[in-house]
C-alpha cells in the first residue's frame, strides 16, 4: 500500500487511468472502484478483476474489498494484515495464504503440492473435525489470538460429485464445524462469519480428481474490525 502522497500520486493516478480504460474494470460498480483507488492497492485491483472475471463469483474477495477502509488509514490496516498473513505462512505452511488489500485470503485444500494431506479438509460425506484438521485450526487460533482486533468469515466448499442440494448442506455442516471449533477454543463468536456455497464457488473446473480436491476446501477471510479501522484512522490522522 501507498500513501497518497508524493509519488503516491502517479500511482492512484495510474489505477484511475486503468478503472477507466481496462474493459474488464468498466464493469465495476461505483463502490468497487472507489475501493480500488481509495486504497491505492495493486492487490485490491487484482481481487476486484478476479471477481469480474471468470465465473464472477468469489465471497471472500468480495468481503474483504467490501471492508476497505482505503486512503492512508488503509495503508496502516495493510500493514497490520501483511505481519498476520506471514505469521499464519509460518505457523501453517501447507495453507495457501493471499494478501488482498486491507485483507488475507487463506484457503485449506485438501492435498499439500506434494500429495500429502493439509490443513483443514473432511473425509468424504463427512463434517467432523479429524486429527489433522485440528493441528491446523490450533494453530490458526493462535494466530487469531495474537491479532484480536479481526472479523473472520468462514466458507465452506465442495465439489460437484453428488446432488448440488446435498453439497450445500454438506458444505453448510463443515463451515460450521469449523465455526464451532474455532468458538470452542477461545474466538469470540462476534468475531466470526459462517457462510457455505456447495459446489457453487469451484475454483476450478470440476475434470480431475486432482481439481476436485482443490474445490474441497475451508476458506477463511480476515478482516479488520472497527476497533482496528478507529486506531489506524486516528494513526492516519497523527502523520
Amino acid at each position: 500500500m501507498k500513501k497518497v502522497l508524493g509519488t503516491g500520486v502517479v500511482f492512484i493516478a495510474g489505477i484511475m487511468m486503468l478503472l477507466t480504460s481496462c474493459d474488464t474494470t468498466r464493469n465495476m460498480s461505483k463502490s468497487q472502484k472507489g475501493a480500488a483507488i481509495g486504497a491505492g492497492s495493486g492487490a485490491v485491483i487484482g481481487g476486484i478483476i478476479g471477481n469480474n472475471v471468470g465465473n464472477g463469483k468469489n465471497t471472500a474477495l468480495g468481503a474483504i474489498i467490501g471492508a476497505a477502509v482505503g486512503g492512508v488509514a488503509g495503508g496502516v490496516i495493510g500493514r497490520n494484515m501483511d505481519k498476520q498473513a506471514e505469521a499464519i505462512k509460518d505457523e501453517i505452511p501447507g495453507a495457501e495464504v493471499t494478501r488482498v488489500g486491507e485483507g488475507i485470503n487463506v484457503t485449506f485444500n485438501e492435498n499439500n503440492p506434494d500429495g500429502s494431506k493439509a490443513g483443514v479438509y473432511f473425509a468424504t460425506n463427512m463434517s467432523d473435525i479429524n486429527a489433522n484438521s485440528k493441528l491446523a485450526l490450533d494453530k490458526l487460533v493462535k494466530v487469531f489470538n495474537n491479532y484480536p482486533e479481526t472479523n473472520i468469515l468462514v466458507e465452506g466448499h465442495t465439489d460437484d460429485v453428488g446432488e448440488a442440494a446435498y453439497n450445500e448442506s454438506l458444505s453448510q455442516k463443515r463451515a460450521v464445524s469449523v465455526g464451532d471449533y474455532l468458538k470452542a477454543a477461545g474466538i469470540a463468536a462476534s468475531r466470526l462469519t459462517i457462510q457455505w456455497y456447495g459446489e457453487t464457488q469451484a475454483k476450478v473446473e470440476n475434470s480431475s480428481d486432482a481439481n476436485r480436491a482443490l474445490n474441497r476446501r475451508v476458506e477463511f477471510a480476515i478482516t479488520a474490525n472497527d476497533k482496528m479501522k478507529e486506531a489506524a484512522a486516528k494513526e492516519a490522522a497523527n502523520n
